[in-house]
């Protein structure tokens, strides 16, 4: 009677798994992918880190070493927090420009003509990343364009080199490689906005300017939110762009990996690397609870 008694239980639960474990089947193939091409790179990355290299040779000695030699480096230092602030400046940028753009195309154009705008401002990326950022020197560069025109109109006689290989290059490409991503996602979600809020809110005395602070912007917090981290993140990582307009005055964080990775000093690109993954959890811990749509909606 208590093997009776202790088989019906196993069975039910038996009938309970089951349909629980095939529930999660779909979810098998991105599991494979995630692990095979994400988790597993990532933890040779990590081990990578804590190791060392001997004559070119990956020795499999723990050490701290790398992160120690990272931050002894001046130049690194100074490379990392340019690399945050030209991050920030870019960022802070590319949502001035795409939040105006997304506001006038959500509530001033009428809905027929809102796909064909947005359709011009992905155009860009029709054509080649690379293509996208050479086209650049032939804007900015001593014969570029710009500096044509500058002759031209008289303002200068010879072409001026402050638009290229600096900083202010590599802020102005990636802002324009990045506009469509904020303007997308922030249009996405001010297009979702129920705009009788905002007029009733002038109604009841508000600027126009408040009301968009205090009424448009709390509600479309995760959009902006999103927009931050499509647009900071990839720029983090950058490397392409600071090396083609940039030079030796436009190096960023992911330069210093790729010249770490080239000389075979494999360890402390790993280490560099991890440093900046570090950085990207971290940010997207604080901005956990801004990412939050039932928050922002009070609810």
């Amino acid at each position: 009677m208590t093997d009776a008694a202790t088989t019906v239980p196993t069975a039910e639960r038996r009938r309970r798994v089951l349909p629980a474990v095939a529930s999660y089947l779909p979810f098998l193939p991105a599991i494979v992918l995630l692990g095979g091409f994400f988790l597993v790179p990532l933890g040779i990355i990590v081990c990578y880190s804590f190791w060392e290299v001997v004559d070119y040779n990956v020795v499999h000695r723990w050490t701290l070493d790398n992160y120690h030699y990272f931050f002894s480096v001046t130049a690194y230092v100074r490379t990392m927090w340019a690399t945050l602030w030209v991050s920030l400046v870019a960022t802070g940028i590319t949502l001035g420009l795409a939040f105006p753009f997304a506001y006038w195309l959500s509530r001033y154009v009428p809905r027929r003509l809102r796909a064909p705008l947005l359709v011009l401002a992905v155009v860009p990326f029709w054509t080649s990343y690379l293509l996208r950022v050479y086209s650049w020197l032939t804007i900015l560069g001593q014969k570029g364009l710009l500096n044509r025109f500058l002759q031209w109109t008289g303002m200068t006689h010879h072409p001026i080199g402050l638009f290229l290989y600096d900083r202010s290059a590599v802020i102005l490409v990636l802002i324009y490689l990045y506009f469509p991503f904020a303007a997308l996602t922030l249009y996405s979600s001010i297009e979702r906005f129920d705009w009788d809020q905002l007029r009733a809110a002038m109604d009841l005395g508000a600027t126009p300017f408040g009301a968009i602070r205090r009424i448009l912007v709390p509600q479309i917090r995760p959009g902006i939110v999103t927009a931050v981290i499509f647009v900071f993140i990839p720029i983090l990582g950058e490397y392409l762009t600071p090396q083609i307009v940039g030079g030796t005055g436009g190096v960023m964080i992911g330069n210093l990996v790729v010249n770490f990775f080239q000389a075979a000093e494999y360890t402390r690109g790993a280490a560099v690397s991890l440093l900046i993954a570090i950085f990207i959890l971290l940010m997207l811990v604080l901005f956990r609870r801004s990412l939050s749509t039932r928050e922002a909606y009070g609810g």
